[in-house]
């Protein structure tokens, strides 16, 4: 979604997020020298390609030397303990670390083989390209009709009213929510329940035609029926787009994603076929999250 949309975030606490764990008896992963992720870090032709990425709230360093490839037409979701930095790297994929003063982003990430790091992107449409869902549902004080058709208009994507109406129509079919709102579209979308109101938002971000949509823990604040809705449709979205999602829930990674990545302390540990991470991880770090003994 635009800019306008996604500066909506409170940059405070996203700088607090992203600061590396520091807790004693955990491995200083930072301080490890020649450090390189295991598992499947490349794809083929892949939609996202990042190399050595590094990221600095002021003079802290949260995010070292990441690389990663995501794919076309891929869920691939990001855990680790609270504060390792999985939130701070996703935002690194439309700039949204841009809207925090402080934040110093360095290394190559590519979008369709171009470079999004380039003083010359314009990050509005970008934003359009990789669409962001946060993870508290936050619908405009407008109408659901309006909450949709936002994008569309300001991006000049619809000719006349006809095309908005069919681009808001199937952009809430997409998002499984037609059914529930067709009949009151000119109510205001912060009437929607919150697993409503995150479906609209869902909605918003596919409007525009993204080719990414990153997710930042879209279900943390909703009861199981609603996750559980946000979950299918994630399975169904992934068919048209490359989706990446921030997760607290090592079962929600299992059920949506077919590759995980595993931060911890600022570094990407070990990343690779969900099913691989959660039986046979190869990493101990990985393993030590997994099975419960930090995190």
């Amino acid at each position: 979604m635009a800019g306008t949309v996604h500066d909506m975030m409170d940059e405070s606490s996203a700088a607090t997020e992203a600061v590396p764990d520091e807790r004693p008896g955990v491995m200083a992963v930072e301080e490890e020298k020649g450090f390189q992720t295991v598992g499947q870090v490349e794809v083929e032709s892949p939609r996202i390609s990042v190399r050595n990425c590094n990221v600095w709230y002021a003079d802290k360093q949260a995010i070292f030397d990441v690389s990663l490839d995501i794919a076309a037409n891929e869920v691939i979701a990001m855990i680790g303990p609270s504060g390792c930095g999985k939130s701070t790297f996703l935002r690194c994929l439309n700039r949204m670390n841009d809207t925090i003063e402080i934040c110093r982003v360095s290394g190559q990430i590519l979008l369709d083989g171009e470079d999004i790091q380039g003083k010359d992107v314009d990050v509005v449409p970008l934003r359009a390209r990789v669409g962001m869902v946060f993870q508290k549902p936050n619908p405009f004080p407008k109408s659901i009709y309006d909450n949709v058709a936002y994008g569309p208009k300001i991006h000049g994507l619809c000719r006349n009213k006809t095309e908005l109406d069919e681009m808001v129509h199937q952009s809430l079919v997409k998002a499984g929510l037609w059914e529930e709102v067709k009949d009151r579209l000119d109510q205001p979308g912060t009437g929607l329940s919150g697993g409503q109101q995150q479906r609209l938002c869902i909605a918003r971000a596919i409007a525009v035609d993204p080719e990414v949509i990153l997710m930042d823990e879209p279900c943390s604040a909703l009861d199981p029926i609603a996750t559980a809705r946000i979950e299918d449709l994630i399975d169904e979205l992934r068919h048209k787009y490359t989706i990446c999602i921030v997760t607290h829930s090592m079962q929600q990674a299992a059920r949506v994603s077919q590759r995980t990545a595993y931060f911890h302390l600022g570094r990407l540990i070990e990343v690779d076929q969900t099913d691989q991470i959660f039986t046979n991880p190869a990493h101990k770090l990985t393993e030590d999250y997994i099975t419960g003994r930090f995190g």
